[in-house]
């Protein structure tokens, strides 16, 4: 009888520790750094990505000047414990300007547990993609567009592996224990950064 008692205290005990986790990681996400930022510090973020972005992706300069718009999301989180959770905050630039911000937010249910932040750009390589989601309420990846994923650090040359995709996207340095690089349900919504 003891010994029923203490596997069942065991396994509340596990279940217990597993959702004081989850909970952890997924309200990691809202409090973390890309939350609650002003215009001016997404953009000093902004900048530092793109440095890491020319010293980790092979013609990363091309791909910039390809491109008729470039969505950066710095340091995006991601928590989950079969259910996950990722947000982040970004800035879109048109030739190096910033024109609007948005969030980036998308949620998933699986075998899946960790946390991680991410470097993320998105490259409009066509102006009807770029005005497509600019003029969406709430564009979602994989329904209103699909992102094309270039592996950054397999050798590939961006400009080649770009071919005809209108959006491709760019995930870099990834610090965690997730290994999901898809961008498919992730939502995108512009942000009103006057308030």
């Amino acid at each position: 009888m003891k010994r029923q008692q203490f596997r069942v205290v065991k396994k509340f005990s596990t279940v217990l520790c597993l959702i004081v986790f989850a909970t952890f990681l997924i309200s990691s996400i809202f409090t973390g750094q890309s939350y609650g930022k002003t215009a001016k510090e997404i953009d000093a973020s902004a900048d530092a990505v793109m440095d890491r972005f020319y010293k980790q992706v092979k013609d990363a300069k091309e791909v910039v000047k390809r491109s008729k718009g470039l969505l950066i999301l710095p340091s995006v989180k991601k928590g989950a414990l079969i259910v996950g959770g990722e947000y982040g905050k970004g800035v879109m630039r048109i030739g190096n300007k910033a024109v609007d911000y948005y969030n980036m937010i998308s949620g998933s249910i699986g075998l899946q547990i960790g946390g991680q932040a991410k470097d993320i750009i998105i490259a409009f390589m066509s102006s009807d993609a770029l005005k497509n989601f600019r003029d969406s309420k709430g564009w979602e990846a994989g329904v209103d567009g699909n992102v094309a994923l270039i592996t950054v650090g397999a050798g590939e040359s961006a400009t080649t592996t770009i071919g005809n995709n209108p959006i491709v996207g760019f995930v870099f340095d990834v610090k965690g224990l997730i290994a999901d690089m898809s961008f498919k349900g992730a939502k995108f919504t512009k942000l009103d950064m006057s308030k």
